[in-house]
């Protein structure tokens, strides 16, 4: 078993023409954060240096060639490629996504084999990654078929705010058929365990927000949450689950209504995203819940308009990286306690 200082946490580089690489080194820049991680980042060892220089850091890390030569407590650079890439700043480029592509692989397939601990995913360009190998709408969609036997939970969080996704990346005209009785049993099956195994919450308290304006008015403006959601919410309850609404979404956020729960599950992208943007934007984390490992990533995206001008803010990553960190501890103590429940409570005795 790894010691805690020695977590390795496993880095995909994203879109090399946005502000990936940037993030991920100036996170790594302040050397505390070697104090209790070691970063594995997967990509080339010359093209993280020409970004260091670019962008005029400090910090010293080694490129290998295999796994096995990790050193705890380093900043590891994986060579995944060896052939020099050609970064044009800011443009869409259908070239980069094949070493996007190739480093989402490796760290996904080291993070299967338990060669790294948890995996933090700088943006990617969902346009340019597109391939015969990559069919999919983004990174929580292919994650869920390597990690999670097809299901996952777009789970955003912060400090004081966790929104999870019923639909993610489906366009709008698409939600209201997406949502089914059993869709929403296992969205709130995957965030109530998440919550208690990943954020020590025993017992969670979840608000559902409605499709439809108002929750429908009665059916006046659409039947969705009258046939579908309040059905389904009334038979988790008589099951003992802590699941209210459907909530107004319009003004759920802004009453502070969202304070009184633990997780809110919002019926679609836009519905849940614009609020946890607007209330933890540069602190929020994209953390994919339903995953047999964690992944984390920060709550933007490739920022082209930014790329290699220096002003990039970290943050995010960085809390991505604290939040994988503690994620992988807290499913570690579920799982120790879950095997052995009396084990807590004989400590009592």
């Amino acid at each position: 078993m790894k010691k805690a200082q020695n977590i390795r946490v496993g880095i995909s580089i994203g879109d090399l023409n946005g502000i990936g690489s940037e993030i991920v080194l100036k996170t790594f820049e302040d050397s505390r954060m070697l104090d209790f991680c070691t970063p594995v980042i997967f990509a080339n060892n010359k093209l993280l240096s020409f970004f260091k220089k670019h962008y005029n850091l400090s910090l010293n890390f080694q490129g290998v060639n295999s796994l096995d030569k990790i050193i705890d407590g380093k900043i590891n650079v994986i060579n995944v490629w060896k052939e020099n890439v050609k970064i044009n700043f800011g443009e869409e480029d259908k070239s980069i996504g094949k070493y996007t592509l190739l480093s989402l692989q490796s760290a996904v397939k080291a993070l299967k084999e338990n060669q790294i601990d948890t995996l933090v995913t700088a943006p990617i360009n969902k346009n340019v990654i597109q391939s015969d190998e990559f069919k999919f709408p983004g990174h929580t969609d292919y994650l869920a078929q390597e990690l999670g036997d097809g299901k996952s939970l777009m789970f955003m969080v912060s400090k004081d705010l966790r929104i999870g996704l019923l639909t993610d990346h489906v366009a709008v005209k698409d939600v209201a058929g997406k949502i089914t009785p059993r869709l929403i049993e296992d969205k709130i099956a995957m965030i109530t365990h998440s919550l208690k195994a990943d954020f020590k919450i025993r017992k969670p308290k979840i608000a559902m927000l409605g499709i439809n304006p108002h929750s429908g008015d009665n059916g006046v403006i659409g039947k969705e949450d009258d046939e579908v959601l309040k059905p389904t919410i009334k038979k988790l309850t008589e099951k003992g689950q802590y699941v209210f609404g459907p909530y107004a979404a319009d003004s759920f956020f802004g009453s502070k209504n969202y304070q009184n729960f633990d997780a809110i599950i919002a019926a679609y992208h836009d519905q849940g995203l614009i609020p946890f943007k607007t209330l933890a934007f540069g602190k929020g984390v994209n953390f994919t819940a339903g995953l047999s490992k964690v992944r984390t990533s920060p709550d933007h995206g490739t920022a082209y308009e930014i790329a290699g001008k220096n002003e990039a803010d970290f943050t995010s990553f960085r809390e991505a990286v604290y939040t994988a960190i503690a994620i992988y501890k807290n499913r570690k103590e579920y799982k120790k306690l879950t095997k052995n429940p009396l084990k807590k409570q004989s400590r009592k005795l």
